[in-house]
């Protein structure tokens, strides 16, 4: 089944094409990766998603066109993580976890069982449930990330948006992440992840979309995707190739300084 399907879809910004006639099908089971250079696009696809950003073309959410849910159906079926990691509010880390049950709620109703076993599911998949009591705002920025990584995955949606959700995660929780993110591939939900660090989404992503001046310019496999020829045309860079148990690694190098024949 198609979570998300777009048509022909564009958006400008600022009198500027950022996204040109893409089309793009997202089915359960799928942990796709959206890279590319800075501009290319990434983040304004997702936000074209969700409403966020202006566009034409059609956007179906679950088979419905976008434009026929109402905020709440859509966050019953999406969740967004966005670049932005602000938390303004002292409440503690449970609470704001627990903000991602809301489309999920009757008006002015507190959390259930059900939604009280979704936030603790959620806090423990991220390594935050010993920070429940604390005041958001007194975490460190990695557990900030990851308590707002925690309220997306509360909402329990099929189809998790993700923009650079590793932003501001040292290595190990980097790798956690990206584990989490497989699991709830093969559980059967979807989540799609805008992602600079070609090492983690070649060894991680199920699937790669190439974005390159609001263009797809390659979708398939991380090998089908992530070859020295498109690397060198999108990114400009020269990158290391290989395998390691059974996983694809990619590694950008710069050679440079190097003599052709040792490149």
């Amino acid at each position: 089944m198609s979570l998300l399907r777009l048509s022909d879809v564009s958006a400008r910004l600022g009198g500027k094409a950022v996204l040109d006639g893409v089309d793009l099908s997202i089915r359960e089971g799928e942990f796709v990766g959206l890279i590319g250079p800075n501009g290319a696009g990434k983040s304004t696809l997702l936000r074209a998603v969700l409403g966020l950003t202006p566009s034409s073309g059609e956007i179906d959410i679950g088979g419905t066109p976008a434009l026929n849910l109402s905020a709440t159906a859509r966050a019953k079926i999406v969740s967004y993580l966005p670049q932005e990691r602000e938390i303004a509010w002292p409440v503690t880390a449970e609470r704001l976890v627990g903000l991602g049950r809301s489309p999920h709620m009757p008006a002015f109703a507190g959390l259930g069982e059900r939604d009280n076993a979704a936030v603790l599911r959620a806090m423990q998949r991220m390594d935050v449930a010993e920070f429940a009591a604390r005041p958001a705002t007194e975490l460190s920025g990695g557990e900030k990330a990851r308590v707002l990584i925690a309220r997306a995955l509360a909402q329990e949606a099929p189809l998790m948006l993700a923009d650079e959700p590793t932003a501001g995660l040292d290595p190990l929780h980097q790798i956690a992440l990206m584990r989490v993110f497989a699991a709830l591939a093969r559980e059967g939900a979807s989540v799609v992840a805008c992602l600079h660090d070609l090492g983690l989404a070649a060894r991680w992503c199920t699937r790669l979309v190439l974005l390159d001046a609001g263009r797809i310019v390659a979708d398939g496999t991380p090998a089908e995707v992530l070859t020295q020829a498109r690397l060198r045309d999108v990114y400009n860079i020269e990158a290391y190739i290989g395998e390691v148990g059974g996983g694809l690694v990619v590694y950008p190098l710069d050679l440079s300084s190097l003599p052709d024949a040792q490149r």
